[in-house]
């Protein structure tokens, strides 16, 4: 190999190198968004199951069954 191409394969690495630190970063954001997505439904079906386990342990009209 002439020097001149491991010069234009070092810069292509180089190029390849940084787009995937890019792509990591963007990773890296999706994932925060994402544990805060599951969070947040967590939260959601924990208020769903309590109200629904207060409906059900009420008979009807509100009395207890």
């Amino acid at each position: 190999m002439e020097p001149h191409e491991y010069d234009e394969m070092l810069r292509t690495l180089v190029r390849i190198a940084a787009y995937q630190e890019t792509i990591n970063t963007d990773l890296r954001e999706f994932n925060r968004q994402q544990v805060e997505i599951n969070n947040d439904v967590k939260t959601t079906l924990a208020c769903i199951e309590a109200l629904l386990a207060r409906l059900i342990s009420q008979g009807e009209h509100g009395r207890e069954a």
